[in-house]
């Protein structure tokens, strides 16, 4: 019988939130930090990859990307935390911050108490 070696376990993908795990509206706002092969990481939301320069860019197919764009796209996993950490706080919906939808639920929750 042929031996089996015991399953690994690795996480691949971390969300970053201002808001609580369990808050359904706050989702629309979540980042992830995903793991991209290579002990690489990309910092995304809806398709878009954070950029080393803060800006968003749309990430097509593996085959269609550049080694530059790769350089500018994927960090080790501390990098890319802490580059999600800092711009969870940034991210619009709808025309909506993070600050108004907290403020928002805010005024929900004291309504309901």
């Amino acid at each position: 019988m042929t031996q089996i070696s015991e399953p690994t376990v690795q996480a691949t993908r971390y969300v970053v939130s201002c808001f609580e795990p369990d808050d359904q509206e706050g989702a629309s706002f979540n980042l992830a930090v995903e793991y991209r092969g290579r002990g690489l990481w990309a910092v995304v939301r809806m398709s878009r990859c954070l950029g080393s320069n803060g800006t968003w860019s749309y990430e097509s197919i593996p085959s269609e990307r550049e080694d530059e764009w790769l350089a500018e796209h994927r960090f080790d996993l501390d990098t890319a935390i802490k580059l999600a950490k800092e711009h969870a706080p940034l991210v619009t919906v709808n025309g909506y911050t993070v600050a108004d939808a907290l403020a928002m639920e805010k005024r929900r929750a004291a309504r309901r108490a």
